[in-house]
């Protein structure tokens, strides 16, 4: 089997932040692949738009720099690197003054009723005044979309703030507010598995599953971004957008259909059914931690503070969360969200545990007996895995095995599945918004971990330190183990 490419119409896509890191990791990556893939028209055009010319020079030096860096050497050749070359153009401009909003401006003037993106590759500082500026020079039409990237503010009122900047400019329709787990080959499989197939339905409920594991660990620090990272943290940076979101999908109800408002009208009941968490609750169903100096893949590593370079920071780099839907089909059924820095693997993860069998007619000679499970890994290796009970096969009498039934996409399918921005910067040409946020599911997210965050700040407890290159803090087995579970570290 083989995707199948559809051309997308003819756009004009300006990326602020140009000469940036998201730029040269995943943007410019994202969209020399479709051009190589055939879905850019020849007509299209990228805009890069930056304070300065790039450290090369230009833009598109820049861009070369950036393709040899992020994308593999087999995957460029001269004719496709001149192809994407031709269709740059770049502007110098001040993003918070005035000059070179003109020069903007006349260049999309030459094509006025072309598709229009503008992907705000920045901080969300500067959403409001790019916003702005856009609207008061003309280059909104009909056909105009804004990509805007989390995070979404620090808190419910500060989202609200940057929301209300961008939306006095642009209509809802033509927000984009992107979250790439949701743009994940296994995230799209988790919506097909589930409502294109009779297996799973009947049996997604609280009678027939037991708890749910969330997990998003990285074996990296913060890196070059501690400075950004100290006034986030894990809960902000990773809990409230893209687990919540992971969460809803595996939560909600279905759809109507696939349209866009349909799928986020049953993601924002999800997020509304959130049991709450207190400030008394937050100690017994949260741990934050913050790693210290250890080993990671393969050497010594520097601790959170070290890299940070202060004495005493109490920013989390690791958060456990044991959270509960309150609603008929998940009434007692705990989703256990956990994700930090500097753990003991790279992996994104949904683990979905049945109930065991009720009663088992099998000697005791036979094996034990282990809880069916549905594993979807997010990456690496992005694939689904049923875990089933079998006989193992040959004589002498019945022995039990668990098995994963295993479906791995790049073997089942024969290509290399798409990076998530490949399809979300395809699906923001169309106008398809299914996938990206809309402004309500942000504001009940923030609900739901503002109190968290305010429950931290009262607490006198530090983050709980735990050694580079583990599982995170002890704490996080407890808030598990004490309710007769554990993680499953090796699930795939």
């Amino acid at each position: 089997m083989s995707s199948r490419i559809i051309t997308v119409e003819p756009f004009d896509m300006v990326v602020f932040g140009a000469t940036g890191d998201l730029s040269a990791r995943k943007l410019i990556p994202a969209l020399y692949r479709r051009d190589v893939a055939g879905q850019i028209p020849a007509e299209a055009r990228i805009i890069g738009v930056s304070r300065r010319l790039p450290a090369e020079g230009s833009f598109e030096a820049s861009v070369r720099t950036s393709l040899a860096q992020h994308v593999p050497d087999e995957e460029l050749t001269d004719e496709h690197i001149a192809r994407f070359l031709a269709r740059l153009a770049f502007v110098t401009l001040d993003v918070t003054g005035e000059a070179g909003w003109g020069d903007l401006a006349a260049l999309l003037a030459q094509h006025p009723a072309r598709i229009r993106a503008f992907y705000l590759a920045v901080g969300p500082d500067l959403f409001g005044a790019i916003c702005e500026r856009i609207g008061r020079h003309g280059m909104v039409t009909p056909e105009t979309r804004v990509v805007v990237e989390k995070p979404v503010g620090k808190d419910g009122a500060s989202a609200r703030a940057v929301n209300d900047a961008v939306g006095r400019v642009f209509s809802e329709r033509q927000i984009f507010r992107i979250d790439h787990y949701l743009g994940k080959e296994t995230v799209q499989n988790l919506m097909a598995l589930r409502f294109a197939n009779a297996l799973f339905e009947p049996v997604w409920n609280a009678a027939h599953i037991d708890h749910v594991q969330i997990t998003v660990a990285e074996t990296l620090g913060v890196q070059g971004r501690a400075g950004y990272y100290d006034t986030s943290g894990a809960l902000r940076d990773m809990v409230q957008n893209h687990m919540l979101q992971l969460l809803c999908l595996v939560a909600m109800e279905p759809p109507t259909s696939l349209d866009a408002d349909a799928v986020r009208d049953e993601k924002l009941k999800v997020l509304k059914s959130l049991k709450p968490i207190s400030i008394a609750g937050a100690d017994h169903l949260t741990v934050r931690g913050q790693y210290r100096a250890g080993a990671s893949a393969g050497g010594a590593v520097r601790g959170y503070l070290e890299e940070l370079e202060r004495d005493d920071s109490t920013t989390e780099t690791f958060v456990a969360i044991k959270a509960e839907v309150e609603n008929w089909r998940w009434a007692g059924v705990p989703f256990y969200l956990r994700t930090g820095k500097r753990l003991a693997t790279r992996l994104s993860e949904i683990v979905v545990s049945f109930r065991p069998i009720p009663h088992s007619i099998f000697p005791g000679s036979a094996g034990a007996v282990h809880s069916n499970r549905l594993v979807m890994r997010l990456q690496p290796d992005e694939g689904v895995r049923l875990w089933l009970m079998i006989k193992d096969p040959g004589p002498g009498g019945m022995r039990l095995q668990h098995v994963p039934l295993d479906m791995t996409f790049a073997d089942a399918f024969g290509v290399k599945a798409p990076d998530a921005y490949e399809r979300l910067l395809m699906d923001v040409v169309r106008g398809t918004q299914t996938l990206f946020m809309r402004r309500d599911e942000v504001d009940a997210a923030w609900a739901w971990v503002d109190p968290i965050l305010e429950a931290w700040k009262a607490s006198s407890q530090a983050p709980k330190p735990y050694t580079a290159g583990t599982w995170g803090p002890s704490a996080a087995v407890g808030l598990i183990e004490r309710d007769g579970r554990t993680w499953q570290d090796d699930g795939y």
